[in-house]
């Protein structure tokens, strides 16, 4: 079964739009059931589309002022927590590269091997 695509005549969409911003039709849903619209966001598009943002519902969120200041404080230890990860990864990287470069220095030939011996001997040692 092949999906149906519907296109709309330019004329078409600035009437309903036209019909939205004079009101005769209350909003985007009663648009879509009046015209048999099938898309959820195609109203929204075409008022986008002709500059009619007006037209689109607004969200008015309220917020008590120390909501507000906790919102900034979350926001701020989450940069500094993007901070600290974006150091720790440098960090990392360059111990690496100073691990291999020692590594070649004494003639390691396997660096990854050698990781696993020193790793069990410090493990032996601490029990």
């Amino acid at each position: 079964m092949k999906k149906t695509t519907i296109r709309y005549s330019e004329a078409f969409k600035r009437q309903v739009v036209e019909e939205l911003e004079r009101v005769e039709l209350p909003n985007m849903t009663s648009a879509r059931e009046k015209y048999g619209i099938k898309g959820r966001c195609t109203v929204r598009n075409w008022i986008k589309k002709y500059g009619k943002e007006h037209l689109l519902p607004r969200q008015v969120r309220i917020e008590m002022p120390d909501e507000q200041r906790e919102v900034k404080k979350l926001k701020k230890r989450i940069r500094e927590l993007e901070a600290a990860l974006v150091d720790s990864k440098v960090k990392e990287v360059l111990n690496q590269a100073y691990f291999d470069l020692i590594c070649e220095d004494f003639g390691v030939a396997n660096p990854d091997e050698y990781k696993k011996k020193a790793a069990a001997k410090l493990s032996d040692e601490e029990k």
